[in-house]
């Protein structure tokens, strides 16, 4: 039993550190709030797991889109590795790409999470950027 009141004394060190690295108590009683709202939608009484949602500050996802401690490579990671293929030998336009991602990488990107990822690549050269002329749509190649 009394194992189990450090366990729960030493999450409630952690959190109140959480709580307390804010100045403002009216910040302090929000992040409060989403604890306790955390506690309730979840039905689950783990405080470790409502701390993980307080320092995300986002819901927590299930065990299928994301593993604690492991993320799926973001948008930026996965452009960056195509430029490193013989992907963008051929033009693609955004569609295809977000698709391709899809199917590859198992990362389900909506193209205006690459729409500004793919411009900048443009705008450092790595990336050509050029309307289509069937469809009047931005394709990119590699330059």
């Amino acid at each position: 039993m009394s194992k189990h009141i450090e366990k729960l004394k030493k999450q409630l060190m952690e959190i109140a550190e959480v709580v307390n690295a804010f100045k403002s108590e009216a910040v302090q009683v929000r992040v409060v709030d989403r604890l306790l709202d955390a506690i309730s939608e979840t039905e689950k009484t783990d405080i470790e797991g409502a701390e993980m949602f307080l320092r995300k500050g986002r819901k927590l996802r299930s065990d299928d889109d994301q593993t604690f401690g492991r993320k799926k490579p973001g948008a930026t990671k996965i452009l960056n590795q195509l430029l490193n293929t013989e992907y963008f030998n051929a033009s693609h336009s955004i569609s295809d790409i977000a698709e391709y991602c899809k199917e590859q990488y198992e990362a389900d990107f909506k193209t205006s999470e690459l729409s500004g990822i793919l411009l900048k690549l443009a705008k450092e050269n790595k990336l050509k950027r050029e309307r289509s002329h069937d469809n009047n749509r931005f394709e990119y190649v590699k330059v």
